[in-house]
């Protein structure tokens, strides 16, 4: 009885070719994931920054609005032509401004905005066509 024997190189190929790709799917997969949790953490900073600034933010309210007869306290900056004071908090790179304008019924929130302190790299000029 003659055995037949058998040919394991398409079979092999097969295993070579799948063994490639799952293989580059992992990398891409803990890439991917890294990136991601990088990411987040980034993101998480920011928030914490951001709900730093309105916290103190909040605490400067309070102490403007609770503290009538304490002038340090209401009015950081001269106001503008407008009548309006800005007073300003930074903390890792982010601003908040909060605008506050003095009525008669007392001091009144115009403006609270949040900015992000960011400068342009222009170590790199990938055209110099125009110059």
């Amino acid at each position: 009885m003659k055995q037949v024997p058998v040919k394991l190189g398409p079979l092999a190929l097969l295993l070579t070719v799948i063994s490639i790709c799952l293989t580059t799917l992992a990398v891409m997969t803990f890439v991917t994931a890294r990136a991601d949790q990088r990411l987040a953490e980034k993101y998480a900073d920011t928030v914490n920054t951001r709900y730093a600034l309105e916290t103190r933010g909040q605490e400067f309210l309070s102490e403007v609005s609770g503290g009538a007869g304490n002038e340090s306290v209401v009015l950081l900056e001269e106001p503008d032509q407008d009548g309006v004071s800005w007073n300003t908090f930074e903390q890792d790179g982010s601003r908040l401004k909060i605008g506050l304008k003095q009525g008669s019924g007392g001091t009144e929130v115009v403006a609270w905005k949040h900015e992000r302190l960011w400068e342009e790299d222009t170590s790199m000029n990938l055209w110099p066509g125009l110059e």
